[in-house]
């Protein structure tokens, strides 16, 4: 057969697919015919729905809305216009005036966008009347964010404009329409987005409105958001406010029977209303940019600190799984531990060429008892990579070391270190447990946010187990959990164990380190911790100020709060942070605060001059350099 023959027929059966595909689509198929967007004298506009509102745990609002109006654009409708203005009209210059048409056609000739967003109400009404003159600009009304009370905006997040990057991959926006970003805002933005309306206005030859297209059969009515009750407990939250000033840190509290969070607080903070309105981008990069306090550092997930004393706990816990240790094995305190040739770690628990057992160690926080229980679990196995291996599954089942599985999109996972780290620290294999000695005491190489912290506080208010923490309690009325949430996450230690570490804790605040933090009445299982503060400045490692740290549950035998918090800077785990706890635990449990002479000097206690004194040797070393 000859190849022009072959050829003939390619071409005559290509033909005829086409003719047919064309007879489908004109004589059978009428959806591209249906479609208004197909008719070019047909625009399209959107009606935004109320985003979804914000409650706490007690109903009351956090999160509402507040009407705003956004000047939008369909760049192929726009007639040649006085630009200066116009531009005056908006407050904006005629060189941005262009940037913003090329950007809004560059997106879609057709398709509205914003052009000016958020516009006072003061301003909307002066554009109103004006706005006929401007062909191919319309003011479109939509929700935007208002908070009744001025707290946890790294809780809630913040509405930002959809951009190009995020278009790419979210079809439902249209650029400049608003998004969560950050919080729970971003979490649970498509519960609380809802679903837009659209209407599609028809057009006459002159390019005026004349009303909707085909009586409005394609247009549809938006669906609000839905409202969010969160765990939170925004009393608690904003009494934390007033013990934080003045004062960097992270505090966590945590509800052991559910996983639910009462507190996630950062501070430094600012008002959740700076990111609202048009000053929301200056502000935005003003907080960004703020590299000393770092206020947009959400230091309740994303601060990464050594845990400090709060983690011998742990080690106490794991020696009594690996059955290293029991309640009444003893050690002595020589003002510290020495190991190896010339290892010494100091101590100040004061019990020197005495005794010291389980209970005691914990509530007098012996450094030289932890190391002698830490070294014993290493060496229980054959090799130190081995027990470094045991040892760390056990820390991590406290959540330590990774994420926890909170709704929340961002967080740190800290550190806990195996036997493969050590392998890698030390390629020749030479390290003992004495190498890593500092992890008895919670300074090694052990890293934790505060999150964490208040996490493993909760595990051991339960006796061995803990739920995932979370901020979301419901959604609009239903009463459904959410799975993840409410399955227990079970520890590699054994219930009974405990019980005399709990008694430990408990005595912290009985004859303790946190004595000084009582209150009558109510049993409060604790315990303090002072966390090295090492920075590294212009390429060496300087030593600052010590962090204060302090765990706490209460009541002992029915845990209704626990709680981490860390300040830093703050010098000794009793100075600031147990005091800070003790008042929050008050206040949840009895609505009220009787100590007021504690509560003035914390609230009025303020770090400045420490954080100052630091900036000041960071800024002397570095020029130093």
């Amino acid at each position: 057969m000859p190849r022009s023959f072959l050829v003939y027929v390619l071409i005559l059966f290509v033909g005829i697919a086409y003719v047919g595909r064309l007879y489908f689509l004109q004589i059978h198929d009428d959806s591209y015919r249906q479609s208004p967007l197909n008719n070019s004298a047909v625009t399209v506009k959107y009606v935004y729905p109320n985003r979804g509102f914000i409650y706490d745990r007690n109903g009351v609002l956090l999160v509402a809305n507040k009407s705003s109006y956004d000047v939008m654009i369909v760049p192929k409708d726009v007639k040649p216009l006085d630009t200066v203005g116009f531009c005056e009209m908006l407050k904006i210059d005629k060189e941005e005036f262009i940037k913003r048409f090329h950007k809004a056609k560059n997106y879609s000739p057709r398709i509205p966008s914003v052009f000016v967003p958020q516009v006072s109400k003061e301003d909307y009404a002066y554009l109103q009347e004006k706005m006929y003159k401007f062909k191919g600009f319309y003011i479109q009304k939509r929700f935007i964010r208002e908070y009744p009370i001025q707290t946890a905006p790294n809780v809630f997040g913040y509405l930002s404009e959809v951009n190009e990057s995020i278009l790419k991959n979210r079809p439902y926006y249209q650029l400049g329409e608003l998004i969560g970003y950050q919080g729970i805002e971003k979490e649970y933005e498509e519960l609380l987005r809802g679903k837009k309306g659209v209407q599609y206005v028809q057009k006459n030859r002159f390019n005026n409105e004349i009303g909707a297209y085909k009586n409005g059969i394609y247009d549809t009515l938006p669906v609000p958001g839905q409202d969010l009750t969160l765990s939170l407990d925004i009393a608690l939250q904003s009494y934390v406010d007033k013990l934080m000033q003045n004062k960097r840190g992270g505090v966590v509290a945590i509800e052991p029977s559910s996983g639910e969070i009462l507190t996630l607080a950062t501070y430094p903070t600012y008002n959740p209303d700076m990111l609202v309105g048009r000053e929301r981008s200056k502000n935005t990069v003003r907080l960004f940019n703020d590299t000393i306090s770092k206020p947009m550092l959400d230091r309740s997930l994303q601060a990464q600190y050594p845990p400090g004393s709060p983690f011998k706990i742990l080690n106490g816990l794991i020696g009594l799984q690996e059955n290293v240790i029991t309640e009444e094995t003893a050690f002595y305190c020589h003002h510290g531990y020495r190991y190896g040739s010339s290892g010494f770690m100091g101590c100040h628990c004061g019990m020197s060429g005495y005794p010291i057992r389980l209970n005691t160690g914990v509530f007098k926080s012996c450094n030289a008892y932890f190391a002698n229980v830490y070294r014993k679990i290493i060496e229980k196995y054959d090799n130190p990579a081995e027990g470094m291996d045991v040892w760390s599954k056990h820390v991590q089942s406290f959540g330590l070391g990774n994420y926890l599985g909170y709704d929340l999109p961002s967080g740190q996972k800290g550190l806990v270190p195996d036997g493969a780290f050590y392998d890698r620290y030390y390629p020749n294999g030479r390290w003992r447990s004495v190498t890593t000695i500092s992890n008895a005491i919670g300074q090694g190489e052990i890293l934790t946010t505060p999150i964490q912290l208040a996490n493993m506080t909760a595990a051991i208010a339960n006796r061995g187990y803990f739920y995932s923490p979370h901020l979301l309690k419901k959604i609009g009325d239903s009463t459904k959990t959410i799975p993840k949430f409410t399955k227990r996450n079970y520890t590699t230690i054994k219930p009974e164990y405990f019980e005399p570490v709990i008694e430990g804790m408990f005595n912290v605040f009985e004859m303790g380190t946190a004595r000084a933090s009582r209150i009558e009445g109510i049993e409060i299982c604790g315990k303090t911790g002072t966390a090295e503060n090492f920075s590294r400045v212009g390429g060496k490692r300087v030593q600052f100020t010590d962090h204060s740290i302090f765990i706490a549950f209460a009541p002992k035998d029915d845990p209704k709060i626990a709680i981490a918090v860390f300040v830093e800077n703050g010098y000794w785990g009793a100075r600031w942070a147990a005091p800070i706890a003790s008042l929050m635990i008050e206040k949840y449990l009895t609505g009220e605060v009787k100590r007021a002479a504690l509560e003035k000097r914390i609230m009025e206690g303020s770090l400045e001059e420490e954080y100052q004194k630091q900036l000041q040797i960071e800024n002397y070393v570095a020029e130093k350099k």
